[in-house]
C-alpha cells in the first residue's frame, strides 16, 4: 500500500468494505484525487456478498476477480487511514488509529441505504482534502 491508501475493514471483507473501497476509488477518480482503497475482513468470507456485487453492478461498478481476504498488521500499518465497519481490528495492529463507521446499515438488508451512508461519509472525507490526518472531531478509536 502507498501513503494515499485507505483500508476499509469489515467482519467478512465481503460487503461494506468492498462497497466503500469501490466507491472511494470512483469518487477520487471523478475529483482527480490520487488515492487507493483496499478492503479486507477480520473473518473473511470465501466469496463477495451477492447483494454488494449486484448493487455495485447496477451502478456500473464491476469488481471482477475481487475476493475477501484477511486483514493483516502490515495492511493496517501501511494504510494512511483505517476505517472499520462493525468490527474491531485494533488488536491486529496495536497503536494504529481505527475510525469506526459502525452505524452503516447491513448491505444485505438494504444496499441503497448502506451505499448512501458510505458515499456520504466518503464525500465528506474527500471534501476535507486529499491528506489523511486524524481529525479529533471525527469518530476515531485508538484500539490497542
Amino acid at each position: 500500500m502507498r501513503d494515499d491508501t485507505i483500508l476499509f475493514v469489515c467482519l467478512h471483507g465481503a460487503a461494506k468494505s468492498l462497497v466503500a473501497a469501490t466507491h472511494l476509488e470512483r469518487l477520487a477518480a471523478e475529483r482527480g484525487a490520487r488515492m487507493r482503497a483496499e478492503f479486507a475482513g477480520t473473518e473473511p468470507d470465501p466469496e463477495l456478498a451477492p447483494a454488494a456485487v449486484a448493487g455495485l453492478l447496477a451502478e456500473g461498478l464491476d469488481v471482477p476477480g475481487q475476493r475477501p481476504r484477511r486483514v493483516t498488521e502490515e495492511d493496517m500499518r501501511a494504510a494512511s487511514r483505517v476505517i472499520a465497519f462493525g468490527c474491531d481490528p485494533g488488536a491486529i495492529a496495536p497503536g494504529v488509529p481505527v475510525e469506526r463507521w459502525d452505524d452503516v446499515p447491513a448491505v444485505s438488508e438494504d444496499y441503497r441505504a448502506a451505499r448512501d451512508a458510505i458515499v456520504s461519509r466518503l464525500s465528506a472525507l474527500l471534501a476535507g482534502g486529499n491528506t489523511f490526518t486524524v481529525d479529533p472531531e471525527e469518530q476515531i478509536c485508538d484500539i490497542s
